[in-house]
Order: C-alpha cells, then structure tokens, then sequence
C-alpha cells in the first residue's frame, strides 16, 4: 500500500509553522478506553511499515481525548481523538472557539457493551435493561412519588436473578461507554418497564426531566464509576465475587478465563450478533482528525488511512482478530479521507 504525502496547506501553516512540524514527527492520539486497544495495535503497525516514528496513543476516556482535541492546533495539541460515541455539538462549538474549524469523523467499525462477571461468582447469566435499571436508578416511580431506589439486592429486582448483593461497576461519566449504556440499558429499561410513563404522571408530562430522572444512577455504594480504563474495572471485579462490570466486547473476549458474559434480551454478545444488529447495546467506534494538521505533523493522514484500511479494519484483519465489527461501509470511510473530508 502507497501513500502520497500532501503539501502544506494554508491553513495548516496559519496553525504551525515549518519549524514546529519539525520539533514534533510523532503522531498523537488519546481518548477513548474502548478504542484504545485498537489504536495500539495500528499504530505499532504503523511504526514497523511505514517511514514514520510510531503514534503515540494515550488513554482517558472520549471526553476527556475530545477536550484534550479542542484545546487548539500546533504542535503542543493532539492530532487525533479516540472516541466510542460521536462528538457533542458542544464539543464541536468548543472546538472552532479554539481554532478548530475542520474536523474530519472517521468511523471504524463497531463494538458491542457486555455485562461480564467472576467465572466463578453468582449465575449472572442473563440481564434485561429493566433489570439494570431497576437495580440502579437512584429513585423509582411508586404510588405516585419517587422514592430512593430500595434495591439493594438483584433477587429483589427479579427473582430469577441470583440472591447476590447489588455491586455494579460502569463507565465514569468521562467515558463514551457511559453515555451508550445510559440511553442503551437504564433509559431503555426505564421505558420497558412503564416507569418513563409514570415518572412522566408524576412531573406533568416533562419529557427530558423524566428522562433525566430515568438516567440517574445511584450514588449509595452499589455502583461504582471506573474513571480508569478496563483494566481498572477487571481488578475491581476481581476483588469482588458480587461484582458486574461493563466492558467492550473486545476486553471481554481477551479475558474469558476470567470473566463469563451475560446475554442481554437473550442475545449472547458476539462479533456476529452484533454486525446482524441483533445485539441490543451496540454503538460505533470514531476517531477524529484535526485536518490543519495534516501535512504539518507528519503521518497524520497517513495513519487515518491505515486505520480503515481493509489489511486493518476489514473483516479479515487484526482489528476484527480482536473484536472490532468491521464497518460494512468501510469503503466510503476510506474515500473520505482520501478526499480529507470534514464534518
């Protein structure tokens, strides 16, 4: 595979001057936890087959690499933010206030949320959002009021689920993981189970106070926010026999001697189930590239490129080897970086 550098552009050199893409030759990226792993393993790639030094990759969670993307252009900002949900329109508004007016969304495939607990600890076997819900909302719809969820065991939100105590571990709020299991899991588990209509009875009809309602997880012990990355969140289970936790499909498929999924709805999590649309808590995986940077960090857009490609992220791949669903519209990706197309 050839790559053909582009000329600086214009815009590129109001951003950085020679002298700066010079002080810097590195690609680099952060964000996302999810996409993390992924990123890695391009970018080592990247570093043994092409002519330039391999990207540097950090961590922290979509919103934090997202700010961390709008903080300006040049040397001293990241070319690169790894994302598991799409970005805000705030994010985008912060952006172009710092100078950050062309962005380009690359979407590279798809992952799925899985719900995975001790191989060995309590049947947690199978889970429905209103489950998850009815286990964490901090308050529920009774009789007209909303009270403190009393939960504090999941026998006592479905008796067919195990008699385990309540310990849940999910995405800190820095995360895009969080933001789909919200809307994906509690909201959907909040409508499934006919609380949204009655949380709506009971404020006079507001739907984005009740969905706000709906969304609220508890803050009495039972769950813990992980502002870490996965590995932070298989230790805590790994601490705690009671523990669920919530994971991309990928982890989870690099840990299974330790971990045991759920299905969620009946559906069991797999590359499969996912790419089918089968799986009910699926969302796709980004990264968004500053396009002033292209031709004044080197190997901007020629990483981009080798991320979609089909060696990489087509089905047959390293990335698909790990976990990620190749996107089936993977050739309109690739064409719009080539044309280094912008949101």
């Amino acid at each position: 595979m050839s790559f053909i550098k582009l000329a600086t552009s214009a815009v590129a050199i109001a951003a950085a001057s020679a002298a700066t893409a010079q002080s810097r030759d590195n690609v680099q990226v952060a964000g996302s936890s999810t996409v993390l792993p992924y990123a890695t393993i391009v970018a080592e790639l990247f570093g043994e087959n092409f002519d330039f030094p391999t990207p540097v990759v950090e961590s922290g969670g979509s919103s934090a690499g997202l700010k961390r993307f709008c903080e300006g252009v040049g040397e001293n900002t990241v070319d690169i933010a790894n994302a598991s949900r799409a970005i805000r329109p705030a994010e985008i508004e912060e952006c172009a206030a710092n100078g950050v007016t062309d962005i380009m969304e690359v979407r590279i495939g798809y992952d799925g949320i899985v719900f995975a607990s001790q191989t060995d600890g309590p049947a947690f076997t199978e889970f429905t959002p209103t489950q998850w819900y009815n286990a964490l909302a901090a308050e529920l719809p009774v009789d007209g009021a909303m009270v403190a969820n009393p939960n504090t065991n999941w026998s006592q939100v479905d008796a067919a689920l195990p008699d385990a105590d309540i310990m849940t571990f999910i995405p800190g709020t820095k995360h895009g993981t969080r933001e789909v299991f919200e809307e994906k899991v509690i909201l959907q588990g909040c409508e499934d189970s006919g609380a949204m209509a009655a949380i709506m009875e009971i404020n006079g009809g507001d739907e984005d106070a009740a969905e706000s309602a709906c969304m609220a997880i508890r803050t009495d012990g039972m769950s813990v926010d992980i502002d870490g990355d996965y590995t932070e969140t298989l230790a805590r289970i790994d601490a705690n026999p009671n523990g669920v936790g919530v994971f991309g499909l990928a982890f989870y498929e690099n840990n299974t001697s330790v971990l045991k999924v759920a299905t969620m709805n009946g559906v069991e999590p797999t590359t499969e189930t996912i790419s089918a649309g089968d799986y009910p808590v699926s969302r796709p995986l980004f990264f968004y590239v500053k396009k002033a940077h292209i031709g004044v960090i080197p190997g901007v857009k020629e990483y981009a490129e080798f991320f979609v490609s089909d060696d990489m992220a087509g089905p047959d791949g390293p990335l698909a080897e790990y976990g990620l669903v190749s996107d089936p519209e993977l050739a309109t990706t690739q064409a719009a970086i080539a044309d280094e197309t912008t949101m």
